[in-house]
C-alpha cells in the first residue's frame, strides 16, 4: 500500500507542478486567473485532499495494524488510485478531468499506471473489497480502531458516548420533528461534562485540553444530534477569540463564564448581501463619548441567538475604511431567554429578530437580527483597539473548520450505525438486506470514507495542538468530512428505500443535517478556492 500512496503523492506533485506554472509563474498566484479557472484551482484543492487523506489512513492502519484496519485502508486507496487516472468528483453535477489538472498520458503512466500500482486497486479496489469490509465490521462489531493513543482521550470518548446514548439519542429525533430547542437540561448536563470549557486553559476556569480532545467530544455530541454537537461550537469561536485577541481583563472576565456555562456565546459575523464576503460588511458601530457602540445594521444566519446572552459581533467601527481595516469586533451582551411558543424572543432596546426556517440543524434555532440603535457597553470592543476585526476572526478560522470536520464525522458515523442496524434487520425476499451486495458495498464505502475524514481530522487537529499553522490541513478536514457525511447519509436513505424518506425515520433527520455541513464555516466551494492559494503560495 505505501508504494501506492507514493504513487498518488507523485501524481499530486506533478499536478501542482503544472498548476504552479499556470496559476504562479512569477512564484505568486494570480488571484483574476484563479477565480476565472476555479475548476482547474478546485480540482487540484480536491487531489491534494485525498492524497493527504491516503496518507493518514495508511499510517492509521499501520499502527493500528488490523484486518479490518488495513482493508479499509488498502480500499480507500485503491478507489482513489483507480479513479484519479480519469477524474474528480468535486460534488453534485460537478466533475474535473485529469488533465485539465495538466497531468499528461506519461505522468499516469509514472504514478497510478505502473503494473503493480494497476495490480493492487485490482486486488483491493473492487466492489467486493467493500463487501468484505461490511461483513468483516458487522462480525467484529467495529467499524475499525479510532486512532487514538492517549488514555485520556478514550475515557473522555467513552464518557461522552455513554451521555450521547442515554441523554441526546432518545431525544434527538422529537427535538428535530418539533423544531424546539435543545432542552436546557442537556445544555446544563454538557457543562457538567466540560464541554463549553473543554479547550480553555485552566488558568481560565477551563479543562486546558488540546484540539484532538474537541475533536472527540464533537464527534461524539453530533453522533447523537448535529445541534448538540454544534452547541460546543459557539463556546470554543468565543473563546478563540477573547483567547487571541482580548485584553486581560476581558479575558478574566468572560472566560470562566464560558468555561461553567454562565455565559452562552453567539457568532453575529454575516450579513444578508454579503455571505463569505466579510471584507465589505454594512453593520455600523459608532463609538460614543463614553466608551460606549450604538449599532446599525441586518445581521443573518445568527445560531442559538434567543438563549445566547454574549454576541461576537463583527461590525465596522471606520466609515472611512470600506475593506478589512475597517471592521472591529465587539463582545455585546444581550439578554437570555428560553421564551414558551408565541411569547417575545428580543427583548433588548435596539435589538430584534426574525426565525429563519430550516430544514434541518434544528434545535439552536437560525434568525435573521436587526440592530436599530443596539447599545454595547463601554469595554466591549475586543481587544481594546477598532480596525483589528477581521485578524481577531481570522485566528478562530483553523479552530472552527476543524471542529466542523468532526460535526461532519459524528454526523457519518451516525449514519453508518443506522444503515448498518437497519440492513441487518430488514428483511426482504427472505433474507436481511445486508446480504445484498450493492447494499453490503454501501456501508463498506461508507466505513471507508469516514475513516478518511476521522483520521483527517485528527491529523489537523495534531498540527493545531502543536502550535503550527495548520488552515490548509484544517480546511482539506472540513472539504472531505464534510462530504462523507452527505454521502453517508444519502446512502442511508436509500438502504432505507422507502422508510428513509419518512420523517418518522432517523434517515431522513440524518440528510437534511449533513446537507448544511458543507455551507456554513466557508462554503466548499470557497473552502476548496482557500485551499488551491495555499497550495500555490
Amino acid at each position: 500500500m505505501k508504494n501506492v500512496v507514493q504513487a498518488l503523492e507523485a501524481l499530486y506533485e506533478k499536478a501542482l507542478t503544472a498548476a504552479k506554472a499556470h496559476f504562479a509563474p512569477g512564484g505568486k498566484p494570480d488571484g483574476k486567473k484563479l477565480n476565472a479557472e476555479q475548476l482547474r484551482a478546485h480540482g487540484l484543492a480536491y487531489l491534494a485532499t485525498e492524497t493527504m487523506a491516503c496518507r493518514e489512513l495508511a499510517g492509521w492502519a499501520e499502527r493500528t495494524g488490523g484486518e479490518l484496519e488495513q482493508a479499509i485502508a488498502r480500499a480507500y486507496v485503491a478507489e482513489l488510485a483507480r479513479t484519479v487516472r480519469s477524474g474528480l468528483d468535486l460534488g453534485a453535477c460537478e466533475t474535473v478531468a485529469i488533465e485539465e489538472l495538466g497531468i499528461t498520458e506519461a505522468d499516469l503512466q509514472e504514478t497510478v499506471l505502473r503494473e503493480e500500482i494497476v495490480a493492487f486497486v485490482r486486488e483491493h479496489g473492487s466492489a467486493e473489497a467493500y463487501v468484505r469490509i461490511a461483513h468483516l465490521a458487522r462480525e467484529k462489531g467495529s467499524y475499525g480502531e479510532l486512532g487514538l493513543d492517549d488514555d485520556l482521550l478514550r475515557e473522555v470518548r467513552g464518557q461522552f458516548a455513554k451521555f450521547v446514548d442515554s441523554e441526546v439519542i432518545p431525544r434527538a429525533q422529537d427535538i428535530h420533528r418539533n423544531d424546539v430547542l435543545v432542552p436546557m437540561s442537556i445544555l446544563e448536563q454538557m457543562s457538567e461534562l466540560g464541554v463549553f470549557g473543554l479547550t480553555i486553559p485552566e488558568e481560565y476556569g477551563g479543562l486546558g485540553l488540546g484540539k484532538v480532545a474537541m475533536c472527540v467530544v464533537t464527534e461524539e455530541l453530533s453522533r447523537g444530534y448535529i445541534g448538540v454537537g454544534s452547541l460546543g461550537t459557539r463556546a470554543e469561536i468565543a473563546a478563540e477569540l477573547i483567547l487571541g485577541g482580548g485584553t486581560e481583563e476581558q479575558k478574566k472576565h468572560y472566560l470562566p463564564k464560558i468555561a461553567a456555562g454562565e455565559i452562552l456565546p453567539t457568532a453575529v459575523f454575516t450579513e444578508p448581501n454579503t455571505g463569505s464576503d466579510l471584507a465589505h460588511l454594512g453593520t455600523r458601530a459608532v463609538r460614543q463619548a463614553d466608551g460606549s457602540y450604538v449599532v446599525h445594521g441586518q445581521k443573518t444566519w445568527i445560531t442559538h441567538a434567543v438563549r445566547a446572552d454574549l454576541m461576537t459581533l463583527l461590525a465596522r467601527t471606520n466609515p472611512d475604511d470600506p475593506g478589512y481595516g475597517g471592521l472591529s469586533m465587539l463582545l455585546a451582551p444581550k439578554t437570555r431567554l428560553d421564551p414558551a411558543p408565541g411569547e417575545k424572543e428580543f427583548v433588548d432596546p435596539g435589538l430584534d429578530g426574525t426565525e429563519i426556517k430550516v430544514l434541518g440543524y434544528r434545535g439552536m434555532k437560525e434568525y435573521e437580527l436587526s440592530f436599530d440603535g443596539f447599545v454595547v457597553p463601554e469595554g466591549a470592543l475586543l481587544g481594546g483597539q477598532e480596525g483589528e476585526g477581521f485578524k481577531q476572526l481570522m485566528r478562530t478560522f483553523e479552530s472552527a473548520r476543524i471542529q466542523t470536520a468532526a460535526r461532519g464525522v459524528g454526523v457519518a458515523q451516525a449514519a453508518l450505525e443506522d444503515a448498518m442496524r437497519y440492513a441487518n434487520e430488514r428483511v426482504q425476499f427472505g433474507k436481511a438486506i445486508f446480504e445484498f451486495p450493492r447494499v453490503a458495498r454501501k456501508i463498506g464505502r461508507m466505513i471507508a470514507r469516514n475513516q478518511a475524514a476521522r483520521q483527517l481530522t485528527y491529523f489537523s487537529a495534531r498540527q493545531k495542538d502543536s502550535d503550527k499553522r495548520c488552515d490548509l490541513e484544517a480546511g482539506m478536514a472540513k472539504l472531505l468530512a464534510t462530504r462523507a457525511a452527505w454521502e453517508a447519509a444519502d446512502a442511508n436513505v436509500q438502504i432505507h428505500g422507502g422508510n428513509g424518506y419518512a420523517e418518522e425515520y432517523l434517515a431522513s433527520r440524518l440528510l437534511v443535517d449533513a446537507r448544511v455541513l458543507s455551507i456554513f464555516e466557508g462554503a466548499n466551494e470557497i473552502q476548496a478556492h482557500v485551499v488551491a492559494r495555499r497550495l500555490l503560495d
